[in-house]
């Protein structure tokens, strides 16, 4: 028999952690003093105090951990929910990062405005190309809705292309255009784009199979800039560049293409191009 405190230390918990479980009739002590009122605990017991805390910890209410303990849930059930409870916490600490990736590139915006040298900007012909491309569909432009659809994509693109022994000849190139559907306001677009993930090729053209094959357009005249970094933290160049085509009298003229010139393992050491078609106004 073991007093609350030589209990809470076995157990690894707090002596007011143990009066609030038997506040809520999760863990009774076995005998209360009924002159002193000291409560006493039986070794045995902490098994059931093990299986609170750990349902506690994957994120249940004491009123459903005691519904569940008292089933008597066993270890396997509890691995499972475990791993469950993992893939669930991965998967915000990976939504977290990103946002937070999101807010700095926002800030490394506001902190460039009005920085950006004119001569990183260079206005050039883009010829046409021969890609192989596969396609998806985007909620937005917005980085944690573009990553998830355009990364595997690429994955698959390049498993066809190897299955089906297509030579590449350059760099990957990323579109992105409007999808065409309309929202609720007439004549405004939902939001959604079309990704298209596309790589140089060389070989005929095909608009069967797996993928498609196509040829880019030549661009007569591009505003184009290099982006050193993860795509994630592109925001500040996409801006900048934007800021220069306007104040330059110029203005968009179609879609932009992303063209990837250096993707090693570590994203931070990217090198990507990008591209927007303009006129003069």
């Amino acid at each position: 028999m073991f007093g609350i405190g030589d209990f809470a230390r076995h157990g690894r918990v707090s002596v007011r952690m143990l009066r609030h479980y038997d506040a809520m009739g999760l863990l009774r002590p076995v005998r209360v003093d009924a002159g002193t009122g000291y409560r006493s605990y039986e070794g045995a017991q902490l098994a059931r105090l093990n299986r609170i805390v750990a349902l506690k910890d994957l994120g249940f209410t004491l009123r459903q951990v005691r519904d569940i303990v008292d089933e008597k849930v066993g270890a396997e059930e509890l691995r499972g929910m475990l791993r469950l409870r993992r893939a669930e916490l991965e998967t915000a600490m990976a939504a977290a990062e990103a946002r937070l990736a999101q807010v700095e590139a926002r800030l490394r915006a506001i902190e460039s405005e009005g920085r950006m040298q004119t001569n990183d900007v260079v206005l050039k012909s883009v010829p046409a190309v021969r890609v192989a491309e596969l396609t998806g569909i985007a909620a937005s432009y917005e980085p944690e809705d573009i990553g998830p659809v355009i990364g595997p994509l690429y994955e698959e693109l390049f498993r066809q292309l190897a299955a089906a022994r297509v030579d590449l000849a350059g760099p990957g190139v990323a579109l992105y255009e409007d999808a065409g559907d309309t929202g609720d306001t007439a004549g405004e677009a939902d939001g959604r784009i079309t990704v298209h993930a596309a790589v140089q090729v060389t070989g005929p053209l095909r608009d069967d199979g797996p993928f498609r094959v196509r040829d880019l357009p030549e661009v007569a005249q591009a505003a184009t800039v290099v982006h050193r970094g993860s795509m994630d933290a592109v925001l500040p160049t996409v801006q900048a560049l934007a800021r220069w085509i306007d104040d330059n009298g110029y203005r968009a003229d179609g879609y932009p293409r992303e063209v990837s010139l250096e993707c090693p393992d570590d994203r931070d050491a990217w090198v990507t191009e990008l591209q927007q078609p303009v006129v003069r106004i």
